[in-house]
């Protein structure tokens, strides 16, 4: 795929961007460079590889969700000007 003006003002209709005359060339070179990237990803044989939906079959280890004694809440009120059985007292606001 060959990118050239007409390409490039599709392009800038599609995503609502305005590309200055000055920067037009740099712009169209550097989209050239990523189309070409991805044909030469194209070229790969991936036909003996599977097609991955989940990397959950191993890829990341996750921990036993165990529950352990904490101190937080007790930490954390002992800094609120006033608490009241495990919980912030604040002002009333609703009548």
């Amino acid at each position: 795929m060959q990118i050239d003006e007409n390409l490039l003002c599709k392009l800038e209709s599609l995503s609502a961007l305005k590309i200055s005359e000055d920067s037009r060339a740099e712009v169209v070179s550097q989209l050239s460079n990523i189309v070409e990237f991805v044909e030469v990803l194209n070229e790969l044989d991936l036909s003996h590889d599977e097609a991955l939906s989940s990397a959950a079959n191993g890829a990341t280890p996750l921990r036993d969700d165990v529950a352990r004694a904490s101190d937080v809440i007790d930490s954390v009120l002992k800094h609120a000007p006033a608490a009241k059985d495990h919980f912030f007292v604040v002002p009333k606001i609703i009548e």
